[in-house]
């Protein structure tokens, strides 16, 4: 589908400035170096009052994040942690050494992942694995640390994981990702019913498409003017509009919102 449609909405909107919506939390973010949508997520949570860690695999890109967010957020606690979220000994230590350094967990924002386009006749069991281990099952790992962690100091928390549209449509060269985000959207449902007797709430996010250098790099710029012609707004999805979502569902104004996933997008999921 495409649109010709010209309104105010066909250009993206300044972003908005924070509202005290995470006050006094102390949010984790995965897969939060570089310019995505982690990096937006942890610096909406510092607008919105939260003290934050971020955690990356790639260790120089994860200090040169700290020091921006930290150098724009000076009041605020900024932590980091290297994390391989393919390991679940270092997801492990990634939820130990969150609760150490920031004092206590009281939000996880999953949001590592891994894409690519290869046809399913064109694909090899080693670049199934890969995007099903990183997009999938790191989300399982953080999820059972987190909830071993918020079971066992007896404190309510919030999980958001970040799935995409792709869970449910289909697109070309998409079947490993879409798999994926598609299981991300079952663990979000189904541990987010377990979770509940500890007093944790878990959603998911499904963003269309939010264009931003790292995703530049691993689709093609033709396929992205493709897909951000084909929303209502005609045009892709800023960052922060994304992380704003994430950070509304980490608040305490959705308190009796869980399992549940909320499509972003400018048009029907």
């Amino acid at each position: 589908m495409t649109t010709s449609l010209k309104s105010p909405l066909a250009v993206a909107p300044a972003e908005i400035e924070g509202h005290n919506l995470l006050k006094g939390k102390k949010v984790v973010v995965t897969a939060a170096a570089g310019t995505g949508i982690g990096f937006a997520t942890a610096r909406r949570a510092l607008l919105e009052g939260a003290d934050v860690l971020v955690s990356d695999f790639h260790e120089r890109r994860l200090g040169e994040t700290v020091e921006k967010l930290s150098a724009e957020f000076g009041g605020q606690q900024v932590e980091s942690f290297v994390c391989d979220v393919s390991s679940t000994e270092q997801v492990d230590a990634l939820i130990a050494g969150s609760a150490e350094k920031l004092g206590r967990i009281d939000v996880l924002v999953n949001n590592a992942g891994l894409g690519g386009e290869t046809p399913v006749v064109d694909m090899t069991d080693e670049q199934w694995d890969r995007v099903l281990d990183i997009t999938l099952t790191s989300t399982f790992r953080a999820t059972r640390a987190a909830l071993r962690y918020f079971k066992s100091v007896e404190h309510n928390g919030v999980l958001v994981n970040n799935a995409s549209v792709l869970g449910w449509r289909a697109q070309h060269s998409q079947a490993h990702y879409a798999a994926a985000k598609a299981g991300v959207m079952a663990l979000t449902r189904c541990s987010a019913i377990e979770a509940a007797e500890y007093g944790v709430r878990i959603n998911a996010v499904a963003p269309s498409i939010a264009r931003h250098a790292f995703l530049a790099k691993v689709t093609s710029e033709e396929l992205l003017d493709k897909l951000a012609e084909g929303e209502a707004f005609g045009r892709a999805a800023e960052v922060w509009e994304i992380a704003a979502t994430i950070a509304m569902l980490a608040s305490d104004y959705t308190t009796y919102l869980t399992g549940e996933i909320v499509s972003i997008s400018s048009q029907r999921a």
